[in-house]
């Protein structure tokens, strides 16, 4: 009898062992609670996307974060820039969650990748997901057969990606080979993603519900356990992003331009060389990543040469013309594509008629400067103008150009000292002078 109790107490300890061992990681995590680290990711991808969410998974290892959290809302982007995002993503040890929102925004084209790769991806209510079809950098529909290659390219990742996730793979494959859209609603109920969140608390309170994967075990959580830091991007993120902005691009070339155009209608100026020719190799290298339409940029610079070459050719005001038309068109074309934001058209026209403002004001002076005569020696004081200084009958002595002169009269009008007078003779070191009317 008292065997058969005692083989009883020892199973009842080693089933309670053997359960502690089981739940041990998830009650250590409910001691320390969850550590998590926030971030944004908006506007359209690119390479300061990539170092932000590198910057991102740097830091969450190196404070010992249990989660990342990533805001998403972009119109898509670069499909390298996607690449390296997702890659990042994928092999991250710390897991990386998406919520897209708030209400409003969305997760298009490359943003759909994004969303696929997340350990846990959510959305709020009002917001879309999709559109994911490839599209040349100009934003045009790629050639049949370049087409049907990227896009069984892109079909692979994404379904390969969603799968690993457990998500709804085929929807996944459809918005790339179709470009179909669903909204939040929608992509809840068709396994699109693991559920609707309207905020970053309701966000974290059903991921503590269902449960995450941490280290290997499946740790719930309450909204109290959780501890959230927020990554704010640094300098190089900011500057970087800024640059790549399309709008940002195009006012730094054509401010290159402009400094580079007076720097050659006005030699020796030297500082607005400088400054343009910076603002032009900055804005190249922002239009290398960019999709730049070489087009665009070719009939922008061919404007500029248009309008240098007004101020030595009698063209009768044909080759403003012909360079305002030029920089309008180039303008237009210079970026296009639905997943990169294109330049208002309002920006474009008062950039332009700025710009042949400017440049025809130079054109001006220069074709000026080229008419008139530059008199040397005593023939460059006619025209110039003075003060009588002392009256001697006829003769006197005027002060011209911080000068003192002898001068004399025509005779016509009153002298007196302090009568402003202009040259109208120069013979030798005498000045005839008039009075100035």
């Amino acid at each position: 009898m008292m065997n058969r109790k005692c083989l009883s107490t020892i199973f009842s300890f080693l089933i309670i062992a053997l359960a502690i061992i089981i739940i041990h990681p998830a009650l250590v995590m409910a001691e320390k609670g969850i550590s998590l680290l926030y971030a944004d990711i908006d506007g359209s991808i690119s390479p300061a996307q990539v170092e932000l969410l590198e910057d991102i998974i740097g830091r969450a290892v190196d404070d010992d974060h249990d989660l990342i959290l990533l805001r998403l809302d972009t119109p898509g982007g670069l499909g390298s820039s996607m690449r390296d995002m997702v890659k990042i993503m994928m092999i991250s040890d710390i897991p990386v969650c998406v919520w897209v929102g708030p209400e409003g925004a969305h997760a298009a084209s490359a943003g759909a990748f994004i969303v696929a790769a997340a350990e846990v991806a959510a959305m709020a209510p009002g917001t879309t997901l999709g559109a994911a079809s490839p599209v040349s950098s100009s934003g045009d529909d790629l050639p049949e057969t370049m087409n049907k290659k990227v896009k069984n390219d892109m079909v692979s990742l994404i379904k390969g990606i969603a799968r690993k996730r457990g998500r709804n793979f085929e929807w996944y494959a459809k918005a790339v080979n179709e470009g179909v859209s669903l909204s939040a609603q929608e992509a809840a109920t068709l396994n699109v993603i693991n559920f609707m969140a309207s905020s970053v608390d309701d966000f974290l309170e059903q991921l503590g519900a269902k449960g995450v994967l941490l280290k290997g075990d499946k740790v719930k959580f309450s909204l109290t356990d959780v501890q959230v830091f927020r990554h704010e991007p640094g300098l190089r993120y900011s500057v970087l992003s800024w640059l790549l902005d399309p709008q940002v691009a195009y006012f730094l070339l054509i401010g290159g331009i402009l400094g580079i155009f007076f720097e050659l209608s006005h030699p020796g100026a030297i500082l607005p060389g400088v400054v343009g020719g910076f603002c032009f190799v900055t804005a190249l290298y922002a239009m290398s990543i960019l999709p730049t339409n070489a087009a665009g940029l070719i009939l922008l610079l061919f404007g500029a040469v248009l309008f240098i070459l007004e101020a030595f050719i009698v063209s009768y005001g044909l080759l403003s013309v012909a360079a305002i038309i030029s920089l309008f068109i180039g303008s237009l074309v210079l970026f296009r594509g639905g997943e990169m934001q294109q330049i208002p058209l309002g920006t474009i026209i008062g950039t332009v008629l700025s710009f042949s403002a400017f440049s025809g004001t130079i054109v001006y002076l220069v074709s000026k400067a080229q008419l008139k005569g530059t008199g040397m020696g005593l023939q460059a004081m006619v025209g110039l103008e003075g003060e009588v200084i002392k009256l001697q009958g006829r003769k006197m002595k005027v002060r011209v150009r911080g000068e003192i002169w002898k001068a004399v009269s025509d005779g016509s009008g009153a002298f007196e000292p302090g009568t402003v007078i202009e040259v109208v003779q120069a013979d030798g070191l005498l000045l005839r002078v008039v009075k100035k009317s």
